[in-house]
């Protein structure tokens, strides 16, 4: 990739996706879109995007190719698949992975995709949700070469308020699950919370004003808990299955490691129970289900 403003490829243009891909055509960037539904990037190219017919074509008009997509088995496929990024990447290109994937597998398809076509790999996961994603205030942690972020900087900082190194090839992605152990069970005991509240009489509609400021204020509390209280669950912002998908690689990480994470596991069978009860693409505000009495 030379010094001048680079050329940019995304994959992935769904509720994370399109509003990163917005941000990134604003700030004056060239962009080329794929998605496996074609369809998804429509406002993208009236906004001046080019659409690329596959993944190796992303590689023709880029130095870097950004990812966001569902999980570590559409990574692969969509980077050493057919007509994968693999088969149009040239050495000195660099991919951005934003996607939540397992570690080992982000750190094995790294080496592979390096050894194949000597294009670069940095795993950039984000925080922040859909909200974050359109004002452009998610925070991004990285794993990768520095040198290889320092070239990439400019344009993540288009998307994030934060962009930190966090290590080699990876280790964004178990901070990635470190932040997501915190965010679902953080969902999970909310809704605990609001049913409590609800069953004693308490208006839980005050709850997250009340904890403002307090110790056990955040986010999710902010956000979960008045959505909660108002059974409020559209327009969905975020999925149930991504929290889960999450806990899942966080539960097997901590497995390889050697390294305890009982909350995290009762926290994944909790959404997986959830997620079995039709709620899977579903907003994590539903959990609330999980604990109201049902008539």
């Amino acid at each position: 990739m030379s010094t001048a403003r680079p050329s940019l490829g995304f994959a992935g243009i769904g509720l994370m996706g399109l509003p990163m891909c917005r941000r990134l055509l604003a700030a004056g960037y060239a962009l080329t879109v794929w998605n496996r539904s074609p369809d998804k990037c429509d406002a993208l190219v009236k906004a001046g995007a080019r659409l690329a017919q596959t993944p190796a074509e992303l590689c023709e008009a880029a130095d870097v190719v950004l990812l966001c997509l569902a999980d570590t088995a559409v990574v692969r496929e969509v980077v050493f698949g057919a007509e994968g990024v693999a088969k149009g990447a040239k050495p000195g290109q660099l991919l951005v992975d934003f996607s939540s994937l397992e570690p080992t597998a982000t750190r094995e398809m790294a080496a592979e995709l390096a050894a194949i076509s000597g294009m670069s790999w940095l795993d950039a996961p984000v925080s922040g949700g859909t909200p974050g994603a359109e004002a452009g205030t998610l925070a991004i942690m990285v794993g990768g070469d520095a040198a290889d972020l320092e070239r990439v900087r400019p344009v993540l900082l288009n998307l994030g308020q934060r962009v930190t190194h966090m290590g080699p090839v990876g280790a964004g992605q178990v901070t990635k699950a470190c932040n997501q152990m915190i965010v679902a069970c953080n969902a999970l005991v909310i809704a605990e919370v609001v049913a409590l509240a609800e069953q004693s009489g308490v208006d839980a509609s005050l709850i997250a004003e009340a904890l403002a400021g307090g110790f056990a204020d955040s986010k999710p509390l902010q956000i979960l808990a008045p959505q909660m209280a108002e059974s409020r669950f559209e327009p969905v912002k975020w999925h149930v299955r991504t929290l889960l998908k999450d806990l899942d690689t966080a539960v097997k990480f901590s497995r390889e490691q050697g390294s305890a994470t009982p909350l995290s596991g009762l926290a994944a069978q909790l959404m997986r129970l959830h997620g079995s009860q039709g709620y899977l693409q579903k907003d994590p505000a539903t959990l609330i289900d999980l604990y109201r009495h049902k008539a």
